[in-house]
């Protein structure tokens, strides 16, 4: 009797244990960095399981400066190396920092959406120098619809080579009445419309990125239904350059917050700035450069801006909770909001 006592207690211990570890990961955030990669992109997301997803890489040379900036974030943020890498285009602000950060910490999955489409000297030198660091690690190439396989998280590529996700996302499909008055752009025939773009979700938060998708692409994604459905967060897609951002995907989205991976001299573009801020429902743009030629029209005071000039490199961070909630903090000045979880998702 004793020794069947003992064992069912032992047995409920063991429960009451998996049951604290797996409640304690329920509790943690999701981590997100937008890393100041002078207007490239290097977005470093962080688990509650541990797991880290990093989208893209930055710049090449300056001394390894974004491999640098990004090897330190991921230091911060405690992982100590890359779960998986998603490449969204072969441009050198995405893709150019790979090798440089590979000789700094290990990635073990890439991800892209296949074969390049620009050729010459300069993009196949670029595709060469990424497929050969590609190569020592494992390679998915992905289609819209896939699902990136990171613990605690759904990661859902919506775009990838040049084509949209075919069936709505759960709980999207709905009309969107912007379309009849979009205006197309002319055809674009580079990596940028060839981008990976996912949707992160976390419990009830949600989070797009679209890489440099342009306008025609993006378009193709909402219209004639939003395929797409809502977002808390929306990281302007090819930096708020005018190229991309149209409003008939950033109205659809309905983004609480936008952060802008802008640099000072790159993107930040008014007309795309506008674009986000003019968004039905937006309360807070937050911007990681000043953007020199937006002006003082055209920029959001400076609480929400994370470098006024180029001389430094802060970021800026999102913290998520699973019930929709979450927290933006500027790496310059300290400076927090916390937005509470959005009513009926």
């Amino acid at each position: 009797m004793n020794v069947m006592r003992k064992a069912i207690w032992s047995a409920s211990v063991v429960v009451l244990l998996i049951s604290g570890v797996s409640a304690a990961q329920a509790q943690k955030p999701l981590d997100i960095y937008f890393i100041d990669v002078e207007g490239g992109q290097a977005t470093l997301a962080v688990s509650p399981s541990g797991e880290s997803l990093l989208v893209d890489a930055g710049w090449p040379g300056f001394n390894g400066r974004d491999a640098d900036r990004i090897a330190a974030t991921a230091r911060q943020a405690g992982v100590s190396r890359i779960d998986y890498l998603v490449v969204t285009h072969y441009h050198t602000d995405h893709v150019g920092g790979v090798p440089e950060l590979a000789m700094r910490m290990p990635i073990r999955t890439f991800v892209d959406h296949g074969p390049t489409v620009e050729h010459g000297d300069a993009p196949d030198k670029l595709f060469r120098a990424y497929e050969e660091t590609r190569a020592k690690g494992r390679h998915l190439q992905v289609k819209p619809g896939d699902t990136i396989p990171i613990a605690g998280l759904d990661v859902q590529v919506v775009a990838a080579g040049g084509e949209p996700i075919a069936k709505p996302l759960a709980g999207a499909g709905a009309a969107n009445p912007l379309c009849a008055a979009f205006k197309p752009k002319d055809a674009d025939p580079t990596e940028n419309a060839q981008s990976v773009g996912t949707i992160m979700t976390f419990g009830r938060f949600r989070m797009i990125d679209l890489g440099d998708l342009t306008w025609n692409k993006e378009h193709d994604l909402v219209c004639p239904n939003n395929r797409l459905g809502t977002v808390d967060v929306y990281l302007t897609t090819h930096h708020g350059l005018d190229q991309s951002g149209a409003p008939v995907i950033v109205h659809a989205l309905h983004p609480r917050v936008a952060v802008m991976n802008n640099g000072a001299k790159k993107g930040g573009t008014p007309a795309a700035w506008q674009g986000v801020r003019s968004s039905p429902g937006l309360e807070d743009l937050w911007q990681l450069h000043f953007a020199v030629d937006g002006g003082p029209d055209h920029n959001v005071a400076e609480t929400f801006i994370a470098n006024m000039d180029e001389t430094t490199s802060h970021g800026i961070r999102i913290s998520a909770s699973s019930d929709g909630s979450f927290t933006v903090t500027n790496g310059r000045n300290g400076h927090s909001k916390t937005y509470a979880a959005r009513a009926g998702r």
